[in-house]
C-alpha cells in the first residue's frame, strides 16, 4: 500500500473496532440507571440483579474502549501530523473536555462496582447518573472534532494556516449538534437491540425465566423509545447536509445530474461512467421533498462540482442505504414486539418467531452505526478539513505504515477475542429467578 491508503485503512480499522466498544459503553450505563431506578422505585430486587450483571460487561467495555481510544489518539499524531498541526489548537479543547468526562465516568463506575456492600441502594442509583451522563458526554465531545472537520469554524486563514483562533467556536461548530444528538441516540438503539438479542437467544435455547423476559423487555423499551428520536435526528442531519455539504448529499443519494424535482434513489449500484444507478428503485420528486421540503426544488448533482472535489458514490451510497435499511428492520421488529405485548398474545409458535425476529434484528443497530460513520467519512472525501485541507495533504510521509497496520489489526483481533471470552464467561455468585413466566409479569 502507499502511505495514504495504508493510513486511511489503519485509521478506519481502529475506528471500526473502537465504535463498537464505545457504543455499548454509552448505552449500557443508561440501562444500568434505568434498572436501578426501577428497582429503587418498585422494590423489585430482580432489576438490581439485572444491573449488577450488566455492570461487568460495562466495566470491561470501558477498559477496552479506553485502550482503543488511546491508540486512536496516538494514531492521529502518527498518521496525520500535518492535519494535527493545522487543527490541534482548535479541536484540542474537545478532547480535553472529553478527558474530564472519561475520568468522571471512571470514578463513579468504580464507586458503583465496589460499593455494592458499602453503599445504599439509593446511593448506587445516584452513582449511575454521572456514569450515564459522562459516557454520553465523552462521545458528544469527540463527535465535536468530527463535526469541525465537516464544518470548520473558529478561525480565519492567513498564509495557508489558521489564525485568530476561537476554540469555543470550533467546539460549537455548525455540524456538532445534529451529529452528537444522532450519534448518541443511535448508540442507545444499538445497545438496546444488542442486549435484547442476547436474551432472545437465551430464551430460544430454553433459559425461559422471569429475569430473561424482563431484561429483554427493558432492552427493547430503551431501543423502542430512541428509535423515533433517531429517525427525527437523522432527518435533521440530512437536511443540514443538503444545505452545507451538497457533494456529500449527492453521493449519498447517488444523484449524478442537477435537476428540479429530483427522485429518491433506493438501492442499486452507482455507475459514474454512465451517470446512472443500475437496478435502483426511484421515487419521483422525493429527494427534493426530503432535502428542501419542496417537490420541485433543485437538488445539485455530482455534475455540479469540479472533478476530484466530490466523494465517490460507490463508497457512500451503498452504506447510506444499509444504514437506512437497518433502521427500518429494527423499527419493524420493535413495532411487532410491542404490538404483541399490547394485544396480550403469548402463544408458543408466534412467540418463538418473534424471538427469532429480535435475534435477527439485534446486530442491525451496530451495522447502522458503522454504516453511518462510513457515510460521514467517505462523504467528506477528498477533504480531511472541508475545503481547507485534503486527506492527501494531511497524511504522514513516514514509510512502512502497512507494517504498523498489520500489527494493529492483530492487536485488535486478539483484544476482541479476549473481550468476548470474558463477556461469555458465566458470572458467578449471582442468583436470579428461574421459574418460567409469561411476558406479562408484574414490574
Amino acid at each position: 500500500m502507499d502511505n495514504l491508503l495504508a493510513a486511511r485503512t489503519l485509521m478506519g480499522v481502529s475506528l471500526a473496532f473502537h465504535i463498537i466498544y464505545a457504543t455499548i459503553g454509552i448505552g449500557l450505563p443508561l440501562m444500568l440507571m434505568i434498572a436501578e431506578g426501577i428497582s429503587l422505585r418498585s422494590g423489585n430486587d430482580l432489576y438490581h440483579q439485572m444491573a449488577r450483571r450488566w455492570v461487568r460487561p460495562a466495566g470491561l467495555l470501558f477498559a477496552i474502549g479506553a485502550v482503543s481510544g488511546t491508540i486512536l489518539s496516538f494514531e492521529l499524531g502518527f498518521l496525520w501530523p500535518r492535519f494535527m498541526a493545522f487543527s490541534g489548537a482548535l479541536i484540542g479543547l474537545a478532547f480535553t473536555i472529553e478527558g474530564f468526562a472519561f475520568f468522571t465516568e471512571a470514578i463513579f463506575l468504580a464507586l458503583y462496582i465496589y460499593g455494592e456492600k458499602r453503599l445504599s441502594r439509593r446511593a448506587l442509583f445516584f452513582c449511575t447518573i454521572p456514569i450515564t451522563v459522562a459516557a454520553a458526554a465523552s462521545a458528544v465531545f469527540v463527535i465535536s472534532a468530527n463535526g469541525w472537520m465537516n464544518t470548520p469554524s473558529g478561525f480565519r486563514m492567513v498564509d495557508g494556516m489558521p489564525a485568530d483562533l476561537h476554540p469555543l467556536q470550533a467546539l460549537a461548530n455548525p455540524a456538532w449538534a445534529h451529529e452528537a444528538v444522532h450519534g448518541t441516540f443511535a448508540a442507545y438503539v444499538a445497545t438496546g437491540f444488542a442486549v435484547a438479542g442476547v436474551y432472545a437467544f437465551s430464551i430460544l435455547r430454553g433459559t425461559d425465566t422471569v429475569y430473561h423476559k424482563k431484561a429483554l423487555t427493558l432492552a427493547l423499551a430503551v431501543a423502542g423509545f430512541f428509535l423515533p428520536l433517531m429517525f427525527i435526528s437523522g432527518d435533521w442531519a440530512a437536511s443540514f447536509v443538503a444545505k452545507h455539504q451538497k457533494p456529500k448529499l449527492a453521493a449519498m443519494e447517488a444523484h449524478f445530474t442537477t435537476m428540479a424535482g429530483a427522485p429518491l434513489v433506493i438501492g442499486g449500484w452507482p455507475d459514474p461512467a454512465s451517470g446512472q444507478v443500475l437496478y435502483a428503485v426511484k421515487i419521483p420528486k422525493m429527494l427534493s421533498v426530503l432535502a428542501h421540503r419542496e417537490p420541485n426544488a433543485v437538488v445539485e448533482g455530482l455534475d455540479a462540482f469540479p472533478p476530484g472535489t466530490a466523494p465517490d458514490p460507490r463508497l457512500v451510497h451503498p452504506f447510506f442505504d444499509l444504514m437506512v435499511g437497518s433502521f427500518f428492520i429494527m423499527a419493524g421488529v420493535s413495532c411487532w414486539f410491542w404490538w404483541r405485548r399490547w394485544r396480550g398474545r403469548d402463544d408458543g409458535p408466534a412467540e418463538k418467531r418473534l424471538l427469532q425476529g429480535v435475534l435477527f434484528a439485534s446486530p442491525f443497530g451496530m451495522i447502522a452505526l458503522e454504516s453511518g460513520w462510513f457515510v460521514t467519512e467517505f462523504g467528506r472525501q477528498p477533504w480531511i478539513v472541508q475545503k481547507h485541507m485534503t486527506v492527501a495533504q494531511g497524511v504522514t510521509s513516514h514509510p512502512d505504515i502497512d507494517l504498523v497496520l498489520a500489527a494493529f489489526v492483530t492487536v485488535y483481533v486478539l483484544m476482541s477475542i479476549g473481550l468476548l471470552k470474558l463477556l461469555l464467561r458465566p458470572a458467578g455468585g449471582e442468583r436470579i429467578a428461574t421459574r418460567k413466566e409469561s411476558w406479562h409479569v408484574d414490574s
